[in-house]
């Protein structure tokens, strides 16, 4: 069963925020005994929004709820000497160490990876960074913005005669730690073939200028022809209001025989205004075609725009608002969405699962830790099998 994948496996969590927790939660959602490792303070993702009712509430954060799913969570002051030796202890009974600390981080605080790898040859270290472990550009600062302005597609989105839009939310963070995920099974597949750990370096910047996000084609074109995109050339699909909401619906020159027929409308396919797709691109009939099928989809919700052009091979999808994901009935037939309870936040639906087993039992998911809720459990662990031979407990524990 895919979702016991990883069990067996124990990580070291030492990541904050999102890139590096989304790492882990992926790891832990498939079986991995995840020990989210936080400093006195707690992860500062506990203090980012959506809070339940408004109220800020460091155990009730929606961003660290979400990203902390089947983890075990303590405190340790790394800045310690005993927390140090403590972690260090805990490495020995570690596959993996995940971080996203900037570089000089864990080498000032005597736990490089030379130094951990040290202590268990076969460890697997997986780091996170804005711009990697190397190069004139590892000690700079980094963010979400920051990242895809230098990695990705930052420069083409948004309207001509405006400044350049960065697509929203954290996009960026959460592909890295994807990123990070699929590494990190690489480098546990590799321990496997010869017996040795590794050091994954994911640079955030670097999963930009190789992502597939119009990115790597624009490199691709620009080497063949010189052509640097600008706004504008990279159109977004077309976006039209309708009754409930907003509609992706292409109504194209080459097209408007399928467009009439999902419209109830033939009589347009003999419009001289439309009748050949010369006809159809000038200016003039560009404007009067928009009026017809604005007015049209006004008069009809998202879902009967899509069923209508479903049935006559229109290219169409509804712009969903987070509402409309949670009554999707395709998402609940395949039982996607889960609900959660948590001992302070309450019973919450989270995303489940980005992929699984046909038909297998889904195992139940352990909430997001309280601040250090197994410290004393994880460290009697410990004391029990002090030469790093600890058997992580099964995931639904």
């Amino acid at each position: 069963m895919i979702q016991r994948a990883l069990e067996g496996l124990r990580v070291l969590d030492l990541t904050h925020y999102i890139a590096g927790p989304y790492c882990t939660k992926l790891l832990a959602d498939y079986g991995a005994d995840v020990v989210k490792i936080e400093r006195p303070g707690g992860d500062g993702a506990r203090n980012l929004g959506p809070f339940p009712n408004d109220t800020r509430d460091p155990e009730k954060s929606g961003i660290f709820l979400h990203l902390n799913t089947n983890k075990r969570g303590i405190v340790l002051d790394l800045k310690s000497t005993e927390g140090v030796e403590t972690f260090k202890n805990l490495v020995r009974s570690a596959d993996v160490v995940v971080e996203n600390f900037h570089p000089r981080v864990l080498p000032s605080l005597g736990l490089s990876y030379q130094t951990l790898r040290s202590l268990k040859p076969s460890l697997i270290m997986t780091s996170i960074s804005d711009f990697g472990q190397t190069g004139p550009y590892r000690d700079y600062r980094g963010s979400e913005i920051v990242d895809y302005a230098l990695g990705g597609p930052f420069l083409v989105g948004g309207l001509p005669d405006h400044h350049p839009v960065k697509i929203g939310g954290s996009v960026i963070q959460y592909l890295a730690g994807l990123h990070g995920a699929g590494a990190t099974i690489v480098a546990l597949l590799g321990r496997e073939a010869h017996g040795q750990g590794d050091h994954v370096d994911i640079s955030i910047m670097e999963t930009q200028a190789g992502s597939p996000d119009r990115r790597t084609p624009m490199l691709v074109g620009y080497q063949y022809t010189g052509n640097v995109n600008k706004r504008g050339t990279v159109s977004a699909s077309p976006i039209r209001p309708c009754k409930d909401g907003y509609i992706n619906v292409y109504v194209v020159a080459t097209r408007l025989a399928q467009a009439f027929d999902m419209m109830d409308r033939p009589d347009l396919k003999d419009d001289p205004r439309f009748s050949t797709p010369t006809a159809a691109m000038q200016p003039e009939s560009q404007e009067a075609l928009e009026e017809i099928v604005i007015g049209w989809l006004l008069e009809r919700t998202m879902g009967e725009v899509w069923n209508a052009a479903q049935k006559n091979n229109v290219l169409c999808g509804p712009l969903y608002n987070v509402a409309d994901l949670l009554k999707d009935q395709h998402f609940r037939a395949r039982k996607f969405w889960e609900e959660i309870d948590h001992a302070r936040a309450g019973r919450l639906t989270y995303p489940g699962l980005p992929f699984s087993t046909p038909n297998a039992q889904r195992l139940p998911r352990r909430p997001a830790p309280l601040l250090g809720e197994h410290t004393q459990e994880v460290l009697q662990e410990l004391l029990a099998a002090p030469d790093g031979t600890t058997t992580p407990p099964p995931p639904s524990a």
